[in-house]
């Protein structure tokens, strides 16, 4: 249900024009408007990883330092890794359509507990995305600008960040069109750089590798096998931010056009091509132009001025503007790449408070059907993320690779134990196992080395923000567990007393429009629901004789996922008004039932509220609130306020509306 436009607030009106007008949930095209094919879900999800290529590279080829010949190597490494973690998380697609990624399949096949972590992990791995994508972005704009113009980069990233929020808040598809076509120029330039640096060099070739080889054993001989091993292993954990957004898709399935596992596939394998090609490239690139680190600059910024920077057009400088223009599409593609946190840190966030463990308001989506507190916190997080690293991309890289590889390490860990666990069911669980228990060995290998060598240099507040998290989950889960217990003993009370003996047999008592009627609203039927009627008894005897229950079928991100869905909420919601209906009935009261769909019951309720009010002039509207013994300042975030925003909507206009408490007992 929507508001109608002459009824907004000026406040309102500008939000409108700014993120848009509500969507309609009940039409059954929704899902085809708001999903993604997979070219689009290559850009939206995709560009995550594509990105990573101007800073994961960059690591690695910084810490082989006078090595920089073995980089050869660490290319190899990087196209093999980027194909076991690709293969991997397409199998993850499959055995988990519904989407979810790492947290689900930690809950699933490690437990609640340890798919807490791997959650907590993944929110802040998404918050990292989007700090480290618009600083890495900006690092690279700055690049072709003077040292002194460096003060300016941090209010810039800020300016970029408030604009995505903005451009997410207006949706999914809205936000990945307007960014397409800077995904389209990074792809081209990109193809262009690797195969004209390989193509201009490539009588060099054997010489580079015959460097390479020289390097290798001369490092050997002086150095040992062991300290060149770990040299290697070094440069190749360093440069672990290159594989950091390939576990994007697999979180994002929910947003992909039908068939899911198909299209999440296609954009899986689309994204494996083009990374391995631009990562490996790149810092292929580097070896053959010879660039090194320079102050202020890049070392993509770096190789692109030693490839294009002499090139002269009638006397013009076309190299430059051929490194700007790249570097420019590359600072683009970044901030594409803050969508995927954007994208799916929102949408892990509803799925950890569908089951408790974050405040049940993230799972809630806006008219634009977007989870817009998501994206709030996920801007907020990340404001906090750029003010205390003042957008240092070393930093920021260790503080997101450590994140992103619990997430991996988990996820692979719960799949080789899917495999072996069921080998007997499975006969392709040989494979299946190389693979999972390749990666996972990749994968604790990176999280290890970069643990221990950058713990001092940010990695520990990652490790601490990550156990902070993980802490606050399970206290938010504890208060829930206790509310719902405390509820339980409410339900075995009231839902023992007598009720019709089948649903289907409930038919609604026509009301007298002029007798005084209690409005209920309601959502579940529940002791909490009953309650309710208890207490209009209590608190007006003999006034009532009649009952309108009200419930708004609410769309969240935990049921929004298809037609069916919604059809199964409607269905239920309409069983349980039922159930209040008959509840009535058997106790000698008229009663009937209203209910609307939406995304925000504040919105659906007052608006059913607002039509009943026109037919019942004698209605009084109730609405329950839970009274905890002591009431703490977490309450007010753990329990949204949809009963004090009713009954404010409902006064404003002239309607009367109270609040009936129901008691929490289990606070101390």
């Amino acid at each position: 249900m929507t508001e109608p436009q002459h009824g907004l607030s000026p406040i309102r009106r500008i939000r409108r024009l700014i993120i848009g007008p509500p969507r309609d949930v009940s039409d059954p095209q929704i899902f085809h408007h708001v999903s993604l094919v997979a070219l689009l879900a290559w850009i939206g999800l995709g560009a995550d990883g594509l990105s990573s290529s101007a800073y994961g590279p960059d690591e690695a080829y910084r810490t082989l330092g006078p090595h920089a010949s073995l980089s050869i190597i660490i290319v190899a490494m990087t196209v093999v890794t980027i194909a076991v973690i690709s293969i991997a998380y397409s199998n993850l697609i499959q055995h988990f359509p519904g989407g979810g990624g790492g947290y689900l399949v930690a809950t699933k096949l490690l437990g609640k507990r340890v798919g807490v972590v791997s959650g907590s992990a993944l929110l802040v791995d998404y918050v990292l995305t989007i700090t480290v994508s618009i600083a890495s972005g900006c690092d690279q704009l700055w690049s072709s600008f003077p040292l002194h113009w460096q003060p300016y980069k941090l209010p810039a990233e800020f300016l970029v960040l408030a604009a995505l929020v903005v451009l997410n808040l207006r949706g999914v598809k809205e936000s990945v069109n307007v960014l397409a076509p800077i995904f389209v120029v990074f792809v081209i330039a990109h193809v262009v750089t690797i195969t004209y640096a390989i193509g201009a060099h490539f009588t060099r070739l054997p010489a580079v590798f015959h460097n390479a080889h020289a390097d290798f054993t001369q490092s050997v001989h002086t150095l040992g096998w062991i300290p060149v091993i770990l040299i290697l292993l070094r440069a190749y954990s360093m440069g672990g931010g290159t594989y950091t957004g390939i576990e994007a898709v697999s979180n994002g399935v929910t947003i992909l056009r039908e068939p899911r596992v198909r299209t999440g596939k296609r954009t899986m394998a689309l994204m494996a091509v083009s990374l391995a090609f631009t990562a490996g490239g790149i810092m292929f690139a580097y070896l053959l132009t010879n660039a090194r680190p320079v102050e202020g600059k890049t070392m993509n910024s770096v190789m692109l001025g030693n490839l294009f920077g002499a090139w002269r057009l009638g006397g013009l400088p076309a190299g430059e503007v051929l490194v700007i223009v790249t570097l420019a599409s590359e600072a683009a593609l970044l901030f594409v790449a803050a969508q995927t946190g954007f994208l799916d840190g929102p949408r892990v966030l509803s799925n950890m408070a569908i089951d408790s463990w974050m405040p049940h308001r993230f799972s809630q989506l806006s008219d634009r059907l977007v989870t817009k507190n998501g994206v709030y916190m996920m801007g907020i997080a990340a404001a906090a993320a750029l003010a205390y690293t003042r957008g240092n991309i070393g930093t920021l890289v260790v503080m997101y690779s450590i994140n992103v590889f619990i997430t991996f390490s988990l996820t692979e860990l719960g799949m080789s134990r899917h495999w072996i666990r069921d080998r007997a069911k499975e006969p392709r669980w040989k494979s299946q196992l190389a693979i999972h228990g390749t990666g996972l060995v990749m994968c604790l290998s990176i999280l290890t080395v970069t643990v221990f060598e950058k713990f001092s240099e940010g990695g520990w507040i990652t490790v601490l923000i990550t156990s902070a998290t993980v802490t606050l989950c399970f206290a938010i889960r504890r208060h829930y567990d206790d509310v719902r217990n405390s509820m339980r003993r409410l339900d075995e009370i009231l839902l023992s007393l007598p009720m019709p003996e089948t649903i289907e047999a409930v038919v609604p008592s026509p009301l007298d429009t002029g007798a005084p009627t209690a409005v209920i609203t309601v959502s579940t039927f529940s002791g909490f629901g009953l309650h309710q009627i208890l207490s209009i008894h209590k608190s007006f005897p003999n006034y009532f004789k009649q009952f309108l229950f009200v419930s708004a079928a609410v769309v969240d991100s935990g049921n929004f996922k298809g037609v069916e869905e919604i059809d199964h909420l409607e269905r239920t919601t309409e069983e349980d008004l039922k159930k209040y209906v008959g509840w009535a009935q058997a106790h000698g009261f008229k009663a009937d039932y209203r209910m609307g769909i939406g995304t925000e019951a504040v919105a659906t309720v007052e608006e059913l509220c607002r039509e009943i009010s026109e037919h019942f002039p004698h209605a009084l509207f109730f609405m329950g609130r839970l009274i905890f013994r002591e009431e703490k300042w977490y309450h007010r975030l753990l329990h949204n306020e949809t009963p004090h925003a009713i009954q404010r909507r409902l006064q404003f206009q002239g309607i009367q509306a109270m609040i009936l408490p129901i008691r929490v007992l289990t606070e101390k």
